[in-house]
């Protein structure tokens, strides 16, 4: 916000997506503003349509957390911050660590340079480990974890069926991945004496026993058959 010269004038800029997130009212209220303008010629009407889709759907922005982008590219789910802000990068970094996500095997970070946006970008395993640490982490790291996950998937929601399957396909890989047993292993390859072998588990077990060092070290042991 900021006074217009030096009279008794306000302007108040906001984006689009802020005004998405706002009470029904008030968008209704900006999507007639919005078509009055079109028919005065005064926007491009191919501009404003996607105003209008966004004022009309509405576009969840959680408290406390910024606006990522989910979409789809190449079939893949991405999931992504994007920001001209070096704070506002290093603020979500922060928080995927506290989540307990590891920054170049679940999330990468782009600094800003040139001018350009910098990013917060989760991988391909970060969103499944998430959803594995909104159930298996610390108290904070389930909290924030399942805070993310819930919001990843309304905004998958908004961006059509498409994507919001894929990302609830992800979500629920994550949690199967938690709920595993040695047993549920099915076609895991495994390496013996420098062959590969395709092998199903019939079972296993775990023992403590004492080792040279004087340790003591948990010894499992797997039965497969192959």
């Amino acid at each position: 916000m900021k006074r217009a010269g030096g009279r008794d004038e306000w302007q108040v800029w906001a984006t689009t997506d802020r005004l998405a997130a706002g009470r029904r009212k008030l968008r209704d209220a900006l999507a007639e503003i919005v078509r009055k303008a079109v028919e005065n010629g005064w926007v491009n009407k191919e501009t404003t349509d996607r105003w209008l889709d966004k004022l009309r759907s509405g576009l969840t922005l959680r408290e406390g957390w910024p606006k990522y982008e989910v979409g789809l590219v190449k079939g893949a789910l991405a999931v992504r911050y994007t920001s001209i802000s070096i704070k506002g990068i290093e603020r979500e970094a922060r928080r995927l660590r506290a989540m307990g996500l590891v920054e170049g095997r679940h999330f990468a970070v782009k600094m800003l340079e040139g001018g350009r946006e910098g990013y917060v970008s989760i991988l391909r395993e970060g969103l499944a480990y998430a959803v594995w640490l909104s159930i298996h982490g610390s108290g904070e790291q389930r909290r924030l974890a399942a805070e993310f996950i819930g919001y990843m998937l309304e905004r998958a929601g908004e961006e059509g069926k498409e994507v919001h399957e894929k990302a609830v396909k992800i979500v629920k890989r994550g949690r199967e991945v938690g709920s595993l047993r040695l047993a549920d292993v099915r076609g895991a390859e495994v390496e013996v004496r420098g062959k590969m072998h395709v092998v199903g588990v019939l079972g296993g077990g775990a023992q403590p026993e004492k080792g040279w060092s004087g340790k003591i070290l948990l010894r499992i042991k797997i039965t497969a058959e192959g």
